[in-house]
């Protein structure tokens, strides 16, 4: 027969390790990324946030940060996402962001001037 004090700890590693796979899982799904395609309408550097508006003629707009990757061309821009927007108004490119709480964070956004072969208006 098992003591109760054995399966005390089972039972509580057992428990543990249910809270932590649902936790990771749901932390998991906040963090799916996402990705729109279309022209920046508008860059708020203040607010730090981009407005783009997509093929389909939605506008969406994405909170970037410091952390943001820019990639143009073949390698990585090597330079802020701040700056590097600075020049991008009018620009076709891909934006792949997070969302969490209704609120999107670009996690990396890709000159897509090559891949794009029609303009939205």
């Amino acid at each position: 027969m098992f003591k109760m004090s054995s399966i005390k700890p089972v039972l509580v590693a057992g428990a543990l390790a249910g809270l932590l796979t649902q936790g990771s899982l749901t932390f998991a799904q906040e963090d799916l990324a996402h990705a729109v395609k279309g022209i920046v309408k508008h860059v708020d550097h203040d607010a730090k946030k981009i407005t783009i508006k997509a093929e389909d003629g939605t506008e969406h707009t994405i909170k970037y940060t410091d952390h943001t990757a820019v990639r143009a061309g073949k390698a990585a821009a090597r330079v802020p996402a701040d700056t590097w927007l600075g020049t991008k108004e009018g620009s076709n490119v891909v934006v792949r962001y997070t969302e969490k709480a209704g609120e999107k964070t670009a996690v990396a956004i890709k000159d897509a001037a090559k891949d794009t072969e029609k303009t939205v208006k």
